[in-house]
């Protein structure tokens, strides 16, 4: 597999990693579009919202949980999450990823 995401999450691409726990990294974007730009990324590689299975619905709200934890821990007053879902609706990397921006 040459996914970027599975290749950070094995530690085989150095990343700016803010956070790691059993279900999830979360480092900094590299082509940040606001001043605080996170990806939170499960450690299950799931190329799209669209290709979620029973069970994944924990993972993708462990995401959703830890975007709320980690705005009380940077001290954000306020922050926009986002997914974007296949080619046609913006997404670049084929492994989900949630983008936690604030200005």
């Amino acid at each position: 597999m040459d996914c970027i995401f599975c290749k950070i999450r094995d530690k085989e691409i150095p990343s700016s990693l803010i956070h790691e726990d059993d279900l999830c990294i979360v480092f900094k974007d590299i082509n940040p579009k606001a001043r605080v730009h996170l990806l939170i990324v499960p450690k299950k590689h799931i190329p799209t919202i669209a290709d979620i299975e029973d069970g994944d619905e924990k993972i993708i709200g462990h995401l959703i949980k830890t975007a709320k934890e980690l705005g009380v821990s940077q001290k954000l007053s306020g922050y926009r999450l986002q997914f974007n879902v296949g080619k046609d609706g913006g997404q670049d990397v084929f492994h989900v990823h949630l983008h936690m921006m604030a200005n």
